[in-house]
């Protein structure tokens, strides 16, 4: 299908070469400056047409890239100084933002801080605490009218896999919530401080970080990688809990509860800083003022 007549057609031909034959004839440093588009239209000058394809676009990805490399390193500086927080100088603080803001984390750092939570030596010994207390309670066990006892033992072997199931629920509620499902839907696990305001309005701020939570994007919204990680960590312990213990509704069940006990962690979270603020302020005013500085006179 024809668009222009012929006649139209041969003249922007004959222009197009004439053109072209001008071009030739400068000298390079003059063709060097030229910056022509690849489809100039029929109405475009050869003063308004360079400037626009091959000089901004260029330009701009090279912006976009080093803003995107100076983000990942802010984020990777955040990050290192994160993972040296400590709740008493023994549990593991990674997943907080002290202050107001942090750069968002790339899909790498997530998983690479959602490990180095999981497999911190503390989590080993909370996996202990759980495991002797579920020993002493003797949990995921039963024992039918005949005496015959169903789920795990006592004992040794009773304890290793209670604490063997305590760690896995642990390291697969951690890298799938705080991780796994973050990247992929874009959104930051960490816990942001408030750090201000009455402590009743703190209290609501931490509880609700359990349903909402940070996108990459520095916006609140749904925290769907906290429910999904818990519920799909839930899933996973149907591999290595008794029968008694699995099922779907069970599996619902885990999933809420460790939501709850998200709950009660987003509180320590947010006034630990201010109880250790408060007992180093107190024991700063209780140490001894030294008296050995000379007078001058």
């Amino acid at each position: 299908m024809q668009i222009f007549p012929t006649s139209i057609q041969f003249g922007v031909l004959f222009c197009a070469l004439f053109f072209t034959a001008t071009l030739k004839a400068q000298s390079s440093g003059q063709i060097a400056s030229l910056d022509l588009p690849d489809a100039p239209s029929a109405q475009a000058t050869v003063q308004t047409a360079p400037s626009v394809s091959s000089s901004q676009t260029p330009t701009t990805a090279v912006d976009e890239k080093e803003e995107k490399r100076l983000k990942y390193e802010q984020a990777e500086r955040e990050l290192q100084a994160q993972q040296r927080q400590r709740i008493a100088g023994v549990l593991p603080n990674f997943n907080t933002v002290l202050g107001g803001y942090a750069a968002p984390l790339s899909p790498g750092q997530k998983m690479r801080a959602a490990f180095r939570s999981a497999i911190d030596p503390a989590q080993f010994v909370i996996a202990g605490i759980s495991a002797a207390y579920g020993q002493a309670t003797d949990s995921h066990s039963s024992i039918d009218s005949t005496g015959f006892r169903h789920g795990y033992e006592q004992g040794g072997i009773g304890f290793v896999k209670r604490y063997g199931a305590s760690y896995a629920d642990q390291f697969d509620g951690t890298l799938l919530g705080n991780g796994v499902f973050p990247a992929l839907l874009h959104q930051d696990a960490r816990y942001f401080r408030l750090g201000e305001g009455t402590i009743k309005h703190r209290i609501v701020y931490a509880a609700l970080t359990t349903v909402r939570c940070k996108g990459d994007n520095g916006k609140w919204q749904p925290n769907a990688s906290n429910l999904l990680g818990n519920l799909a960590a839930g899933g996973i312990s149907n591999l290595y809990y008794p029968a008694a213990d699995r099922g779907f509704e069970l599996t619902i069940q885990q999933g809420l509860v460790v939501t709850a006990e998200g709950a009660i962690g987003s509180f320590l979270l947010e006034f630990y800083p201010d109880i250790q603020k408060r007992f180093l302020h107190r024991k700063k005013q209780a140490a001894p003022v030294s008296t050995s500085q000379t007078v001058q006179p």
